[in-house]
């Protein structure tokens, strides 16, 4: 067991329930291509850190043919905040000394910048990966912190600033990582790396 650990938060692939905003624009089908290339193109990354465990927390239920001989969870919580409260405060009672956090929706978060995570976390207290849409796509921790996951304004601009401001004010010490950009529309799709891969979609 490594005292490292990447926890992969991944919404169970199904037609209709992700990708919700870009489904708009581009259908369920489409949708459910995109987010099914995200999730592949994640797990390919993640198997490329060295000396790190690593967990994945489903949203629904165990997917066995993913992340092949890794341990696999079901998310637990009524929101976003609870789901990743559940899962950190469970990690660290396993005696994890370092720990990141990742989505499955990030076409350009790699290995090294996962690795930067936890090297981050040698002289940090927390480490955040900040999203363009004013969220984060990566969060680390030395310890378990709770105030970083209750009454934060999940999904909606400034979620990072605020868990930021109200860190530094508590005295923890924070590293910011490179900005990177999810899909979660068809600009998104547009401006990313995989948008070659959906030129069909992007007429």
């Amino acid at each position: 067991m490594s005292k490292n650990l990447l926890i992969v938060f991944a919404k169970n692939i199904k037609l209709g329930k992700v990708k919700t905003r870009l489904a708009k624009t581009v259908g369920d089908d489409a949708a459910f291509d995109v987010y099914k290339h995200l999730v592949e193109l994640t797990e390919k990354q993640t198997e490329k850190l060295e000396n790190c465990d690593i967990h994945i927390h489903f949203s629904d239920a165990i997917i066995s043919n993913k992340w092949v001989n890794k341990e696999k969870f079901v998310q637990r919580g009524n929101d976003l905040g609870e789901r990743m409260r559940n899962a950190f405060m469970d990690s660290f009672d396993k005696d994890y000394e370092k720990i990141i956090g990742v989505g499955t929706d990030l076409p350009d978060l790699n290995a090294e910048i996962m690795q930067a995570g936890l090297n981050a976390l040698k002289n940090n207290d927390c480490v955040f990966g900040p999203a363009e849409d004013g969220g984060y796509y990566l969060i680390g921790m030395t310890k378990m912190i709770p105030c970083i996951f209750e009454d934060k304004p999940w999904s909606q601009d400034g979620l990072l600033d605020i868990t930021i401001a109200q860190l530094l004010q508590k005295g923890y010490t924070v590293k910011t990582l490179t900005e990177l950009n999810d899909i979660d529309n068809i600009d998104d799709l547009r401006a990313s790396s995989i948008a070659e891969n959906f030129a069909h979609l992007l007429k």
